[in-house]
C-alpha cells in the first residue's frame, strides 16, 4: 500500500535533483523548512518526529538537501518528509509538505468497526505499524 499524503503523493518517487527544485521554490517563496520522520503516517498523525531544527536561515538547496540525506541514512525504514513553513502574518502554517523516503514495505492500515449505541456503527483506522508496536516502544 503505497501512503498518500503532502503535495506529490500521487506522483513516483522525487529524485534528489526534483527536490532540489522543489527546495529551491520554497526558498524563493521565503519559506523555512523543516525535515520530520515517523513509521505511523495516520492522516491524523499530523505531529511528526522532527530531524533537528527547522532550517529558518539555510537559503541553500544543497546544506538542505544534504540533511535530508542525512534523515534518510539515520532513518532508512521510516517516512521522511519535507514542510515548508511560510511564517509571514496571515498565514504562519505550513503551506507544503511532501515526501522524500519511504519504508521498503509500507505497513498499511486496518479498518477497525464499532458497533455503538442505537444501531450506530462507527469505522477508524489503525495503522499496522502502531499495532505492531505500541506508542514508545516504536523509537
Amino acid at each position: 500500500m503505497r501512503i498518500t499524503q503532502g503535495t506529490f503523493s500521487f506522483l513516483p518517487d522525487l529524485t534528489d535533483a526534483q527536490i532540489t527544485k522543489q527546495i529551491d521554490y520554497c526558498l524563493g517563496k521565503g519559506w523555512a523548512l523543516g525535515i520530520e520522520y515517523t513509521d505511523d503516517p495516520h492522516p491524523r498523525n499530523t505531529f511528526w518526529e522532527m530531524y533537528g531544527n527547522p532550517m529558518f536561515d539555510i537559503q541553500d538547496a544543497a546544506g538542505i538537501l544534504m540533511e535530508i540525506n542525512a534523515c534518510r541514512k539515520t532513518f532508512p525504514q521510516q517516512y521522511v518528509r519535507v514542510t515548508a513553513f511560510d511564517s509571514t502574518h496571515g498565514t504562519e502554517s505550513v503551506v507544503m509538505s511532501f515526501i522524500v523516503n519511504r519504508p521498503t514495505n509500507e505497513p498499511g492500515f486496518r479498518l477497525i468497526r464499532t458497533e455503538e449505541p442505537g444501531r450506530t456503527i462507527r469505522y477508524s483506522i489503525e495503522s499496522y505499524a502502531v499495532q505492531a508496536k505500541p506508542e514508545g516502544a516504536r523509537y
